[in-house]
């Protein structure tokens, strides 16, 4: 049997028009986050953004239930457009109070990839980088691997690993450069992306 969580957007909103409230949580859940922040990132105010979130999802609610939501595969663009008006409509509405809209006008929500799901295959291609890096990290001679170490594991200044290691500052700098010629040398031998 199908879960919530399989079912697409439009298969929610249908079950949820035929009388199946669970349908109409299950899409609230999986767009509450991005929805929400959307609206906080404009308002900057959690009491306020509360508010016009339920109020959002009052009006998704009586747009499904009126037939007013034909389906375009991007349900979540369209809830976070009310959401983003139901803002204006808030912002207009205390005007006289000292709360500031931060929307700049050539800002562009609906094709930001802050406000999108990162693809899995980006995930994925970074974590075999981050292997590949691993393994050649391995490789370096031992005290270029504990500068590489030190300097981007561990956050600290070249001052402080010479401290650390007993030599100086150039000699540090130095085992850095080494490291860095050395992981290129094999990236490019091995062809690693």
């Amino acid at each position: 049997m199908v879960t919530f969580e399989q079912m697409s957007d439009i298969q929610l909103i249908e079950l949820y028009k035929s009388g199946n409230n669970q349908a109409f949580e299950a899409l609230l859940h999986r767009h509450k986050n991005y929805i929400y922040s959307h609206i906080y990132a404009i308002i900057k105010d959690e009491d306020a953004s509360n508010d016009i979130f339920q109020d959002t999802f009052v009006r998704i609610i009586t747009c499904i239930q009126q037939n007013n939501y034909t389906d375009t595969g991007k349900f979540r663009y369209w809830a976070t457009r009310i959401a983003h008006n139901m803002v204006i409509d808030f912002v207009r509405s205390n005007a006289q109070s000292d709360l500031v809209l931060v929307d700049p006008t050539d800002y562009v929500y609906l094709n930001n990839e802050m406000y999108s799901d990162r693809p899995i295959e980006d995930e994925i291609i970074e974590q075999q980088d981050q292997i590949k890096l691993q393994m050649l990290y391995l490789q370096l001679p031992d005290n270029q691997r504990d500068i590489v170490r030190m300097r981007f594991y561990e956050n600290l200044s070249f001052k402080e690993i010479s401290e650390r290691t007993g030599v100086s500052i150039n000699t540090s700098l130095g085992r850095m450069r080494y490291a860095l010629l050395n992981m290129r040398r094999m990236i490019k031998e091995r062809e690693v992306a």
